[in-house]
């Protein structure tokens, strides 16, 4: 074992557990600290049941993840400096070679992980989701989800994760480059036929009946210069009764998705200004900017791949004394995030800034009192915290909190 290499590995999984924890104390005693009175903001939109309701819901959910933390970082160990993934290679190398192993110590992990997974997601599910109200889903449709998803994982990935192998190998000393463009074409493919092959494996789509929300939506959808594929309806009632709407698919194939959730709490007008802020994301690039960033970034952690994979102190200080691609492939992915988490803040900076855009948008192109009125309502109704903890929402939250967003919009409103 390399002493060097070891201990900044501990000392990064340290400081990133501990931060992580700290983060999540720190958002349960400020959520806590505030259940009792609705911001003044929101005192006549939301009734402070509901307000407590987010903080309990909130609460809990925090408890969980300092448990799953705790989790992970125990099997990071176990499978690094604890010689799980030693284990795994004497077992799967003295009877496979070649692709074959390969694939057998990715799956190993895979399945493994899973496995220890499989609980927390089952008190997450029918536990926390159930207390708060939220939870459709049964044991068996929960089973069944899992089954389809290991199948489809075992169809897609087994190919994918064999090319990968096969370049790393293969290639020479720019494989990490082959693979990047595999991977990146990988992805398009992906995001190309997701809609139309893989998302009906899981949900139905029923087209958006006509009436006045169609018709609406059709005229924005006009005015905004924006084509689709088609305006789809999803039974996500069927698992829970948290409401959301999203785009979906690339190129021709794009594809503008509802929660029939969202679409029973929502007036037409509403539903027209949270898909305008939607579109927003669509005309300011934010889609493009997001893929290119994690193209580059891929790019970077393949490069750092392929100088580390040749490195023997890299598989020492990780507690592997065998030295080959499908080891460094595994250690690079299992640890990376370790080494990752301080840019949190400034991923989450720059996801914040474009749904601050989106809004704007939204507020040129549909009324921006529709919105702010959609997205309380769609606060109340998943729970959402009003009052989350500042430094906590720097690190983990992609949108701003409820009360910066509220008043950006409100500043758009006057201003129309």
């Amino acid at each position: 074992m390399t002493p060097d290499f070891t201990l900044i590995f501990l000392l990064f999984l340290g400081l990133t557990v501990a931060t992580r924890l700290w983060l999540k104390l720190r958002h349960i005693r400020f959520v806590g600290a505030n259940r009792s009175r609705v911001p003044a903001d929101f005192a006549e939109r939301i009734a402070l049941p509901a307000h407590q309701k987010a903080a309990d819901y909130t609460v809990d959910r925090s408890k969980a993840a300092i448990l799953g933390t705790l989790i992970e970082a125990v099997v990071l160990l176990a499978f690094t400096l604890g010689g799980g993934l030693a284990l795994l290679h004497d077992f799967w190398s003295a009877k496979l070679d070649g692709l074959v192993y390969g694939l057998a110590m990715v799956f190993s992990v895979m399945v493994v992980s899973g496995l220890i997974d499989l609980p927390l997601s089952l008190y997450s599910q029918f536990v926390i989701e159930a207390r708060h109200g939220f939870n459709r889903m049964t044991i068996a449709l929960f089973f069944s989800d899992l089954i389809k998803q290991s199948l489809l994982g075992v169809a897609i990935g087994a190919p994918v994760i064999a090319a990968v192998l096969w370049l790393m190998g293969a290639m020479g000393q720019y494989w990490w480059l082959y693979v990047w463009l595999f991977w990146s074409a990988f992805n398009l493919l992906i995001m190309f036929v997701y809609p139309t092959w893989i998302a009906p494996l899981f949900n139905k789509f029923s087209p958006l009946e006509d009436g006045e929300m169609k018709s609406r939506i059709e005229a924005l959808l006009t005015r905004c210069g924006f084509r689709s594929s088609g305006l789809f309806v999803m039974d996500g009632s069927k698992r829970s009764s948290h409401g959301n709407a999203y785009f979906t698919g690339f190129g021709n194939n794009k594809r503008i998705v509802f929660f029939d959730t969202l679409l029973s709490r929502l007036e037409p007008s509403e539903v027209e200004a949270v898909l305008a802020h939607e579109l927003g994301h669509f005309r300011k690039k934010h889609v493009v900017k997001r893929m290119a960033v994690m193209f580059a970034g891929s790019l970077g952690f393949l490069w750092l791949l392929g100088q580390l994979i040749e490195a023997p102190w890299f598989y020492a200080g990780l507690g592997v004394s065998a030295q080959n691609t499908v080891l460094a492939l595994i250690l690079f992915f299992l640890v990376i995030p370790v080494f990752t988490f301080p840019l949190s803040p400034l991923m989450s900076h720059f996801s914040r800034r474009h749904e601050f855009e989106a809004d704007s948008y939204a507020a040129e192109h549909a009324a921006a009192g529709d919105l702010i009125r959609a997205l309380v309502k769609l606060y109340q109704d998943n729970a959402s915290t009003l009052t989350p903890d500042p430094l906590h929402s720097l690190f983990h939250d992609s949108h701003p909190p409820a009360a910066q967003r509220i008043a950006h919009l409100q500043l758009q409103e006057k201003a129309a």
